[in-house]
């Protein structure tokens, strides 16, 4: 019994290193877009993810796939507006966005609903010239989620 109690304490650092590194391995560019992160470049939008979606391993990939923040005063990003594309024969199986579309869009007036055949859910984040930058896929968001992330990430009084 004596043994398991020492073995204990030197197992929990050992274990910590083991995660650590397992999410400091980077994925490939393909292997991030397959995993719906195709545009969420910063690190630190992994951590507000974080605070959103409580599934960790998704959390894990976000932060496989994204870039290190830089200290200058660019590395919050604010987009001009944005684009919701979603399939819609397939919005049936998305209630909260249904929701948001329908009663929370109106708040977003930079934010426009594109309806694409087979398309998954995803925002399309717009710079001021109204060029796609970001592509973020948002099949198991909320819509609190989508709310908070529009309302950090887009400009409110842009237009497209």
């Amino acid at each position: 019994m004596a043994s398991f109690k020492l073995g204990l304490p030197l197992l929990i650092p050992l274990l910590l290193i083991i995660c650590l590194c397992e999410a400091e391995q980077k994925l490939s560019t393909k292997e991030c877009e397959k995993l719906g992160f195709t545009g969420l470049a910063l690190c630190s939008d992994c951590h507000t993810f974080a605070e959103y979606i409580k599934d960790q391993d998704l959390v894990a990939e976000c932060l496989k796939c994204c870039a290190e923040d830089s200290d200058d005063a660019t590395s919050k990003v604010i987009y001009s507006g944005a684009i919701l594309e979603v399939c819609m024969r397939k919005l049936v199986f998305y209630p909260e966005l249904v929701g948001f579309i329908e009663e929370e869009k109106d708040k977003f007036p930079s934010v426009r609903v594109q309806y694409a055949y087979n398309s998954p859910p995803m925002l399309i984040m717009l710079d001021d010239e109204g060029q796609h930058k970001e592509t973020i896929r948002v099949d198991n968001w909320k819509r609190e989620h989508i709310l908070q992330f529009l309302k950090e990430k887009v400009k409110p009084s842009s237009e497209i």
